[in-house]
C-alpha cells in the first residue's frame, strides 16, 4: 500500500527534509510540497486521493491547526489525517484538539519521522480493512477455496484455512499459527473481524483472544485444549459452546 502525501512548511529548509524523508519511505507517495496553506488547501480540493499531510503549525496568512480545522469541517477527517511538525513544542494540544495524527518536533531525525508515517500506514491499513474488508471469505471461498487473504507487512497473503492451528487477538492487532510454519503471520485487524469471516464448522471460539481450528486440537480437558505444545483455556464466557465442542470431539 502506498499512502498519498503532501508536505506544507514555509521554511525551505524544512520543507526540504520532509521532501527527503517521504521519497526514502518506501510506503510513502510525494504527491507535492507547499511553502503555504492556502496553496495546499487548493492542491487538497483539487486532489481528494491525498491521505497524509505533512503540515508546519506556525505559517503566515493561514495555519496548520487553522488548515487542519478547515478539512474537518470538509468530512475528509477519516481520509486525509495530518502529521504536525513545528519547532514549538506548546502547539501540542493544539494538535490534540484537531486529532492530529501524529506531532513532530522540530529538528526531528528520519528514525523520528519514521515512527510517525508508520502510524499513518498502520491506520491507513484498519482503515482499508474496515472499508474494503481485506481479511475476507467469499461465499465461494467458504464452500470451495477454503482460504483467506491476510495483510501481512506489505503484502497480500493467501492463506489456506485448513493450515491454521489457532488464532490469537492482540488489541488492532492478530497472529495466525500454521502447522506449515514456525513463526505466526501478524495482520493489523480485529479478531472479530476475521472470526466472521471464518467457516463456523471449523474454528471455535473459546477465550477472548483466541479461536482455535477444531481438527487440530490434540487432547482436551473440560476446561481446555491442546494445541501442538499450546495450551489455551477456555473462559467462562465460551464454556457453554465448549461443552457442545466436547460432545462432538468425543
Amino acid at each position: 500500500m502506498k499512502i498519498k502525501a503532501i508536505a506544507v512548511d514555509d521554511e525551505p529548509h524544512a520543507l526540504k527534509l520532509v521532501e527527503s524523508y517521504i521519497e526514502q519511505t518506501p510506503f510513502l507517495n510525494l504527491e507535492g510540497s507547499y511553502t503555504n496553506a492556502m496553496d495546499a488547501l487548493k492542491a487538497i480540493h483539487d486532489r481528494p486521493d491525498l491521505q497524509l499531510i505533512f503540515l508546519d503549525i506556525r505559517m503566515v496568512d493561514l495555519s496548520g491547526v487553522e488548515l487542519a480545522r478547515i478539512i474537518e469541517q470538509t468530512g475528509k477527517k477519516k481520509t486525509l489525517r495530518i502529521i504536525f511538525t513545528t519547532a514549538y513544542d506548546h502547539y501540542a494540544l493544539e494538535g490534540f484538539k484537531v486529532d492530529a495524527l501524529d506531532y513532530l518536533l522540530k529538528p526531528f531525525s528520519f528514525v523520528d519521522f519514521s515512527k510517525a508515517a508508520t502510524k499513518a500506514y498502520d491506520y491507513f491499513i484498519m482503515l482499508q480493512n474496515s472499508i474494503n474488508n481485506v481479511v475476507a471469505i467469499t461465499p465461494a471461498e467458504k464452500t470451495d477455496k477454503n482460504y483467506i487473504y491476510l495483510k501481512v507487512d506489505y503484502q497480500l497473503v493467501k492463506v489456506n484455512v485448513a493450515e491454521i492451528l489457532y488464532i490469537e487477538g492482540l488489541k488492532d492487532y492478530v497472529k495466525i499459527f500454521l502447522f506449515t510454519q514456525e513463526k505466526p503471520l501478524l495482520t493489523l485487524t480485529s479478531l472479530k473481524n476475521l472470526e466472521e469471516k471464518l467457516p463456523e464448522k471449523a474454528f471455535l471460539r473459546i477465550h477472548r483472544s483466541f479461536i482455535i481450528a477444531r481438527e487440530a486440537v490434540k487432547s482436551v480437558t473440560k476446561n481446555s485444549v491442546q494445541i501442538a505444545s499450546t495450551t489455551i483455556h477456555v473462559t467462562e464466557q465460551y464454556k457453554e459452546v465448549f461443552s457442545t465442542f466436547l460432545k462432538d470431539w468425543f
